[in-house]
């Protein structure tokens, strides 16, 4: 018997929009929902934090056109980002920030390399959609630009937030 005759086996996860089972028990109970996820690309240097639709599947125009690594050394000189998953749940009171995660990447445009553990990454994603808020790990000046953006983007979701997110990216502002 050869491989020719062998049909390919397909590799890969299905997004499932929506409720995945349309109040049926069958296929698809228990899937998580990519819908409510947002990938935040944080520019530190810059001070500035936006929405990447793109990082979603590692192609934001942050990460687009560099070679990923595991050796810091590789992106050496290069630029310090976040990427910050965030997901929306909704409660009666109406939608707030659910799940907060943050992953860190480097990029070298120059050598066309850069830092990220791609694992770390999709585990984080998956914490965010499990209403994790891990964000602890961030600078200051990281959360300041984050928590800024939040609160812009949407007060109100801001506000519904849970106290932890409040805390764990509030920053204590030096004296002058």
């Amino acid at each position: 018997m050869t491989n020719e005759n062998k049909p390919k086996q397909k590799l890969g996860f299905t997004i499932i929009k929506d409720d995945p089972t349309d109040g049926h028990g069958g296929y698809g109970i228990g899937s998580l929902s990519l819908e409510n996820v947002s990938p935040v690309i944080i520019d530190v240097n810059e001070g500035v934090a936006r929405i990447e639709i793109g990082a979603m599947h590692a192609r934001s125009d942050t990460e687009r056109g560099v070679k990923f690594t595991l050796n810091r050394e590789d992106s050496e000189g290069g630029k310090p980002y976040w990427l910050v998953w965030v997901t929306i749940d909704f409660r009666e009171q109406g939608p707030y920030y659910a799940g907060v995660t943050a992953c860190e990447m480097v990029v070298n445009r120059e050598k066309r390399r850069g830092y990220k553990v791609l694992a770390d990454h999709v585990n984080r994603m998956d914490k965010s959609m499990k209403r994790n808020i891990i964000v602890e790990h961030m600078d200051d000046k990281s959360k300041q630009i984050l928590a800024e953006f939040l609160a812009a983007h949407n007060k109100e979701m801001w506000d519904r937030s849970e106290p932890k997110l409040h805390v764990d990216l509030s920053v204590d502002s030096p004296e002058l």
